[in-house]
């Protein structure tokens, strides 16, 4: 069994040390191989003299290069691994069984797929956010998950996830396309529409948030509005409830904790949210100077003229 763990890497002299160590030290079993496969972004910083000093192996691209979607679709042909496995730089290992409790549901037939649980590790909205989200019990969601989640049915994260290669490749990754971002969620929806399974696993434990400034949320909104306009298959699930579901969430348990701070921040961040992904959601009717200073993956645009 060979597992093909991809990883982009952009400005990471600060990850890279601590993430290489940390994918060394996980458990293997006896008759079990491992590659990893970096793919750095031209960066600004020390990260591929880091590269370099640690003698990894990596493959160099230009910034106009980098797309979500097609960048791992890349590495992923390149793999050579019976289950390819994506991570995001900026992920701490909770401990040394993360690698073998992902993808142990695709090694027994469990599953096809696998995605593992985010701690926060700060004491913002987020914390409240990643709970409700990666709660503490493992599920397993197929075509017949459908009608019971709805669109939280593809919820699928490739910050850390594993899928069976063969797999991948059958349904042809993410299709060749350049996508702004959730790339996850369209091939988890490509996974379950074509009769396979995902599982969460919430034993695959991984340290992985961020603190973004309202700006920042209503950018990243901006891009999933975009998503979904550019991809109306999502928009027949049932969905709408969820964001409402969330905050209530957020409310009552910031209370409960007395995090006043969180409890003041509420409105105004999922308000950025709300406002950012309906804005993307029109992004077509907006100029085109006003689409690129919405939105959190400026590159894209320019990336996305030049093909067509």
């Amino acid at each position: 069994m060979k597992i093909s763990i991809i990883c982009p890497l952009y400005n990471a002299e600060s990850y890279i040390r601590d993430l290489h160590l940390n994918l060394l030290s996980q458990k293997k079993y006896d008759n079990e191989e491992i590659e990893i496969l970096y793919v750095l972004t031209r960066s600004k910083d020390r990260t591929e003299e880091i590269l370099k000093e640690l003698n990894l192996n990596y493959t160099l691209i230009e910034p106009e290069e980098f797309s979500h979607s097609k960048t791992r679709e890349m590495m992923a042909y390149k793999s050579t691994g019976d289950i390819i496995v994506f991570i995001s730089q900026d992920v701490v290992m909770k401990n040394e069984l993360w690698l073998r409790n992902l993808v142990e549901p695709i090694i027994s037939g469990e599953s096809e797929a696998s995605f593992s649980r985010q701690l926060c590790d700060n004491d913002t909205i987020e914390k409240y956010i990643r709970k409700k989200n990666y709660p503490e019990e493992s599920r397993v969601v197929s075509s017949k998950d459908i009608e019971r989640y709805g669109l939280m049915t593809f919820f699928y994260s490739d910050a850390s996830s594993a899928v069976k290669a063969s797999i991948f490749k059958e349904l042809n990754g993410y299709d060749g396309k350049n996508h702004i971002i959730n790339e996850d969620m369209y091939f988890a929806h490509k996974l379950i529409t074509s009769g396979y399974r995902i599982k969460y696993c919430a034993d695959s434990e991984v340290y992985h948030s961020h603190v973004f400034t309202l700006k920042q949320l209503y950018n990243r909104y901006f891009d999933t509005g975009v998503f979904f306009r550019q991809n109306p298959q999502f928009l027949s699930y049932k969905g709408n409830k969820s964001g409402k579901d969330l905050a209530m969430y957020v409310f009552r348990q910031s209370l409960k904790e007395r995090n006043f701070k969180v409890t003041l921040n509420l409105l105004p961040n999922f308000g950025a949210r709300f406002i950012g992904s309906f804005m993307g959601k029109r992004y077509e009717m907006l100029p085109k100077k006003f689409v690129i200073i919405s939105s959190l993956n400026k590159k894209y645009w320019g990336k996305r003229e030049r093909e067509e």
